[in-house]
């Protein structure tokens, strides 16, 4: 690539209030000396190319790219396999092949924490030093974050695992979102007067088992488009005797469309309560319809996010 850059590292994973602060930052910093700004990120995650289990994915490849681009509009994302002949690359190959050959690096961003290199020997005194050699300056990312501490991609897997939707959107700066493509199931939903669009694989981290009020997007040709409000149940759903298969569905409110094999985006905006068994249908019929009306005044002021160009963000 030609001309010199402003080459920001990281998986970013959530695209989280701390990540685009250092966004924000690396494109006033690229302004201010006339650079470019390079974001450079990986996929997959390099724990499965490391033979380790990688951590609950808070956000797909694509949902990123929209997400960091949305956030650093000048930027140019390059995206890296992480395979095995990248992780063998040596601290001083990485350096000078990717960062500077290939990036034009003039400034490097990295977390203080950033490992590189083959066995992840190389860490910021060694970009430091090897930056002097080869023409870079290396520049630890600012950490900003509250009083528990910094924004990071790992608090908020804990708040998504423990169905903490509202703690989650506080550091995302925005609702966790799981997505995938609406299935046939057993239609016991529309049995019930309140049919769901069951989502099948499911990429993201998904929360506790409970019901949450939600916002879903419907997404046609790679464009997403807010569907509605709704409510959403993730379980194995105990009073109708479904104890294998846990499912995620979703009922969206005042929607009366074919939505087979649509993919749609929940936003999970607020958890209502957890699962439960309900005596017989009638009772889960009655919670179901009061989990309506929560969901609705829990959504009552959610519009749109015109950042997202017509989704709810």
């Amino acid at each position: 690539m030609s001309g010199g850059a402003v080459v920001i590292i990281g998986y970013f994973d959530g695209v989280h209030r701390g990540h685009r602060a250092v966004l924000v930052a690396g494109a006033r910093l690229a302004e201010e000396r006339g650079l470019a700004v390079r974001l450079l990120t990986f996929d997959p995650h390099p724990s499965v190319t490391l033979g380790r289990v990688p951590p609950p994915t808070l956000t797909t490849l694509e949902r990123k790219r929209e997400l960091l681009l949305r956030a650093c509009p000048a930027a140019e994302l390059v995206v890296r396999s992480f395979d095995r002949a990248f992780a063998a690359l040596a601290p001083e190959a990485f350096a000078e092949r990717v960062l500077v050959h290939e990036l034009g690096a003039r400034v490097v961003m990295v977390g203080d924490d950033f490992r590189f290199g083959r066995g992840r020997t190389g860490g910021m005194a060694e970009l430091v030093a090897l930056g002097e050699r080869l023409g870079f300056a290396t520049i630890g990312a600012p950490l900003v974050g509250d009083d528990e501490g910094p924004w990071s991609s790992t608090r908020i897997r804990m708040h998504v695992q423990r169905g903490e939707v509202e703690a989650a959107a506080r550091l995302l700066g925005r609702p966790h979102l799981v997505s995938g493509v609406v299935s046939h199931g057993q239609r016991r939903g529309r049995t019930l007067g309140f049919p769901t669009c069951n989502l099948a694989s499911v990429p993201e981290a998904l929360p506790a088992n409970g019901v949450y009020a939600v916002l879903v997007d419907r997404v046609d040709s790679g464009e997403a488009r807010a569907l509605g409000r709704g409510v959403c149940n993730l379980g194995m759903r105990p009073t109708i005797g479904d104890l294998d298969n846990p499912l995620l569905e979703a009922h969206v409110f005042d929607l009366d469309q074919e939505l087979y094999g649509a993919h749609l985006r929940v936003h999970l905006v607020a958890r209502l309560r957890g699962e439960r068994r309900f005596a017989g249908l009638d009772e889960l019929r009655r919670q179901i319809a009061q989990d309506c009306e929560d969901a609705l005044a829990s959504l009552a002021e959610a519009q749109p996010d015109p950042a997202a160009r017509g989704a709810w963000s």
